[in-house]
């Protein structure tokens, strides 16, 4: 009985092995390709030249004067009025109105818990509220902006900029697990970043090898069976 149902499962193996051999070749020889070289220079990141960064000038604005060194600015409504989010050229981002360029104040726990009870389902149930730095900031949100860390109860993590007054991020449980499997995925657990690096090509290519040399057996195997005498 057991060397029957072994022959049973070798047999589904090799048929199973036709199915899926090319598309498991497809897959890696694609994959492969696409990890040879670094995204950003596919992206063409490389041949952008360097730009000394400029100040936004805006002539005539009631934000004329609120930042000498702004970078960048982004308008939203909030709470019903236009709010002015702007970005210094070191990265530092503080939120003015928009009409009259009178800064607003940073949200304090209070006002992140009471953001995220509005805007997120289930964002009544928290369990906790957490500040942190924008240099200190935890590993599944990885932006340099200082938030507010929202946890619920059904383990979803809601952050909260601090100076923008906006829900940055949202991570589930799921987004967690996610990454982790993505980090996997891509052999970098440290900063889930790197999709090009001489390990993740090495076992790529390697992998891909593997799978051809199965393709070229599994013809092997076949002619092997057909020119078997029969007993």
């Amino acid at each position: 009985m057991a060397q029957l149902t072994m022959r049973t499962l070798a047999k589904w193996h090799i048929w199973l092995g036709w199915l899926v051999g090319v598309p498991i070749a497809m897959w890696l020889a694609t994959g492969l390709f696409m990890v040879a070289r670094p995204i950003e220079e596919v992206r063409g990141e490389h041949l952008r030249r360097e730009v000394p960064p400029q100040a936004l000038a805006i002539p005539g604005s009631a934000l004329a004067g609120a930042e000498a060194n702004l970078a960048e600015m982004r308008v939203t409504m909030q709470d019903g009025r236009a709010v002015a989010i702007l970005t210094a050229l070191d990265g530092s981002v503080r939120r003015v109105d928009f009409a009259t360029g009178a800064p607003l104040p940073a949200l304090d726990a209070a006002a992140a818990r009471a953001l995220v009870g509005a805007r997120i389902i289930g964002g009544d149930e928290v369990e906790r509220v957490t500040l942190f730095p924008a240099d200190k900031t935890p590993f599944d949100f990885r932006r340099p902006l200082a938030v507010w860390q929202v946890a619920l109860a059904d383990g979803t993590n809601v952050y909260v900029g601090r100076d923008t007054g906006q829900i940055e991020a949202v991570r589930t449980r799921w987004w967690r697990a996610f990454d982790f499997a993505w980090g996997l995925h891509i052999m970098d657990l440290a900063e889930r970043e790197d999709t090009s690096h001489p390990v993740l090509i090495i076992f790529a290519a390697l992998a891909l090898t593997g799978a051809l040399i199965g393709c070229v057996l599994m013809f092997r195997h076949r002619k092997a069976r057909v020119a078997a005498p029969s007993p």
